[in-house]
């Protein structure tokens, strides 16, 4: 159980805590440039990063757009600044599992009101999903939390919105679930109840109900559990049965997404073999006539299943403008790369909008992925047609949001909008950049400036994906290293700041399958990896002292250890076994390791040894609930540090006017909130220096100060990517 975070909305959540098991929301709050902390906060650009599950046009207002996405919330578009505000960073520490959006609604009646459903996990560890609903286009929250769990980053999260209002009914909500069937509100969102007479039978594994969609006054729910029977409907929110005539077999497994042509009053569905966005082969598309319960197929291309290029169907939309004018998107389509298919007369004929495409990514240069031309894209199920511009399209993929205003002409649309899963963070002394950063998917960044996305993209050669290591030489600023999964080895080096890289010339067999952290010692000439996989397997870490040419087993360094290189003493390693609460050192440059400081807080692999910078010795253990720990010899003895009661991550930066030793940084608690702190004192005291609307789920990752800029720190998040805070 992560502690608890008593700010302003976990006191209203404390006092309210009956009042909502009966129904009464809890309030939450709104995100603003500055907090009461005295610091502002901002976005290291990167640009998008992540998997926007879905867009959402408002049909009654110009303008007015959401996004959700899989781990890192949701967002509003501001058309006057032309770029996403973030809406939910004041989710804290305890309810990090509220950032993942399973479903968003709108009201058509009142343009002000939204609606969503959380929830990241429905694995029987997560927590219970909630609710929030909004009556001023997400700037302050009412909140309704769930018995049941949801899945927003789960196999099936790129299908269509499970939340819907009814139409007959601003008042009645529905929120279709994966594994608990259908719920059904009836005073907007307070409480909820399973909805009677719904007639499929919820499965602990399945995908559940896919997607709610009005037509007229008519609900129809998709369900993803298999069988040839997929698609219900309501007429009068009662009674519930099967649509007639639907289509069946492999290519119509699972319905993804539906769309209402109001004018033709025709009803697109598109289908898949299972619900992606990964392991789809095969899909369709079909459109139902409502008056009549006439289907037919308009699926634009089969896929081959003789050939490698199998795919589903996913994003629909259709023009609210322009009777049969429609859109929909391949999904998991490798071979050829994912297009969107484009009609204007009802599904009778179909234009790949890929083959004409222009895409300008000079915005998010990393988007090109190290060659020479972006890809149209993968993973497109979020799909949106602007209501009142035919020509106005958004479509998401695994790592951005593209628009375009004519078809043909498409760019990133995610100012805004960061989603990144930071691992790695890396504030050099010197040089160009005041940060380089590692992340899940992307790899490595090298941010010559905070406030645009790298003018050199990820860094290449190889191609990098997830950052398990990144270290710079403590004495030699200019040598960097990072391991992570690579297209030609999975560990390179940089002889220039980070700004180009090489990879290694060799790597051990097992960095293959599992790379894992990485440090450098303190001027350049030694290298220690270690290994392990994400099954959690651990393997013998390896040194080199030829900058990656040859490596040898170091067979006393504990197993799945971070090492941990002396910014002072180029033959001092330090590495801490998690699994005895035990600290080793090495005063050969790594060759050996020796135990010193045991009987150490033990039993989790995320404790973390952090040395402090330009001295030798000094180390600070980051123990989660048992608290902060210090050494000043070495790790020979640990003094546990009275000022924090708990702490995940710490990092240093520039050092306060007058003060002797580096600030100091950390993501914890000092009694009973855990926020981001501060201290100036070589930790005798704190100030906590992020506030209430500025606390972006679980920050437990990594910390570090800017040694060239006393105040600043970056903070990785899992999911609202690299957030840098400076005085106000």
């Amino acid at each position: 159980m992560l502690t608890s975070s008593p700010s302003r909305r976990a006191v209203l959540a404390g006092a309210a805590a009956v009042a909502a098991v009966a129904g009464v929301p809890v309030l939450a709050g709104r995100a603003r440039a500055a907090g009461a902390s005295g610091y502002r906060w901002r976005n290291v650009v990167i640009g998008g990063t992540g998997f926007i599950t879905g867009v959402l046009f408002h049909p009654r207002v110009r303008g007015l757009a959401y996004a959700r996405t899989d781990i890192g919330g949701a967002y509003r578009w501001d058309g006057r600044r032309e770029s996403w505000v973030p809406l939910l960073d004041h989710i804290g520490w305890d309810d990090w599992n509220l950032l993942g959006v399973e479903a968003m609604a709108v009201d058509p009646a009142h343009p002000d009101r939204l609606y969503l459903a959380c929830g990241t996990y429905a694995q029987t560890w997560a927590d219970n999903g909630a609710v929030l609903r909004s009556d001023d286009r997400g700037a302050t929250w009412r909140r309704t939390d769930l018995t049941v769990r949801l899945g927003a980053n789960e196999d099936g999260r790129g299908t269509g919105e499970r939340l819907l209002v009814d139409p007959r009914d601003s008042d009645t909500l529905w929120l279709g679930t994966r594994h608990d069937g259908l719920l059904k509100s009836t005073d907007r969102g307070a409480r909820w109840a399973p909805a009677g007479g719904f007639p499929a039978t919820p499965s602990a594994t399945g995908q559940g109900v896919t997607f709610l969609v009005a037509t007229g006054r008519t609900v129809y729910a998709g369900w993803g559990d298999g069988g040839d029977t997929n698609l219900f409907r309501t007429s009068d929110g009662v009674t519930w049965e099967v649509v007639p005539g639907q289509p069946s077999g492999t290519a119509a497994r699972v319905p993804i997404r539906a769309a209402y042509d109001r004018h033709a009053r025709e009803l697109y569905v598109t289908y898949a073999d299972a619900p992606g966005p990964n392991g789809q082969s095969d899909g369709s598309v079909h459109k139902l006539r409502t008056a009549g319960d006439e289907w037919t197929e308009v699926t634009p291309a089969k896929p081959d299943a003789g050939s490698a290029d199998t795919f589903g169907y996913g994003g629909l939309a259709v023009d609210a403008r322009r009777p049969g004018t429609v859109v929909v998107s391949t999904n998991n389509r490798w071979a050829a790369v994912d297009t969107l298919y484009r009609s204007t007369d009802g599904g009778r004929s179909w234009r790949s909008l890929k083959e004409t495409a222009v895409l300008d990514v000079s915005e998010t240069p990393y988007l090109k992925w190290g060659e020479d031309e972006p890809k149209f894209g993968w993973w497109i199920q979020a799909l949106a047609l602007d209501p009142y511009d035919s020509h106005h399209l958004v479509y998401g993929t695994g790592a951005t949001l593209y628009g375009t205003r004519d078809l043909r002409h498409w760019a990133p649309r995610v100012r805004g909008l960061e989603e990144t899963s930071v691992t790695q963070l890396v504030s050099p002394p010197t040089g160009r950049a005041h940060l380089i950063s590692g992340a899940r998917d992307i790899g490595v960044m090298y941010h010559e400036r905070l406030t645009s996305s790298p003018a050199r993209g990820m860094a290449t050669n190889p191609v990098s994906g997830s950052a398990t290591g990144l270290a710079q030489a403590a004495r030699r600023p200019a040598y960097v290293v990072r391991a992570g999964w690579g297209e030609n080895g999975n560990g390179a080096a940089s002889h220039d700041g980070g700004r180009t890289w090489r990879p290694f010339a060799s790597q051990p067999g097992i960095a293959e399958d599992a790379p894992g952290p990485i440090a450098v010692n303190a001027d350049g000439s030694v290298l220690l990896w270690s290994f392990a996989h994400w099954d959690g397997t651990t393997y013998p870490a390896h040194r080199s002292a030829d900058d990656g040419a040859t490596w040898s087993e170091v067979p006393s360094f504990p197993k799945g250890a971070v090492p941990v290189a002396d910014p002072a003493d180029p033959a001092l390693f330090y590495a801490y076994d998690t699994a005895t609460g035990t600290l080793f050192a090495s005063t050969d440059g790594g060759r050996s390791f020796a135990a010193r400081a045991s009987g150490l807080p033990a039993g989790d692999s995320q404790f973390k040894v952090v040395a402090a910078p330009g001295r030798t010795g000094d180390l600070w253990l980051s123990a989660k609930r048992n608290g902060l720990h210090r050494s000043t010899d070495g790790g020979r003895s640990f003094t546990a540090v009275e000022s924090c009661r708990a702490s995940y991550t710490l990092g240093f930066g520039r050092a306060a006017a007058g003060a002797a030793y580096p600030a100091i940084y950390q993501v914890g608690s000092t009694g009973a909130i855990t926020a981001v702190y501060r201290s100036d004192d070589e930790a005798r005291t704190w100030v906590r220096i992020n506030d209430d609307d500025h606390q972006w789920g679980w920050t437990g990752e990594t910390v570090t100060g800017d040694p060239r800029v006393y105040g600043r720190v970056y903070l990785a998040t899992n999911g609202r990517g690299i957030q840098y805070g400076e005085p106000a």
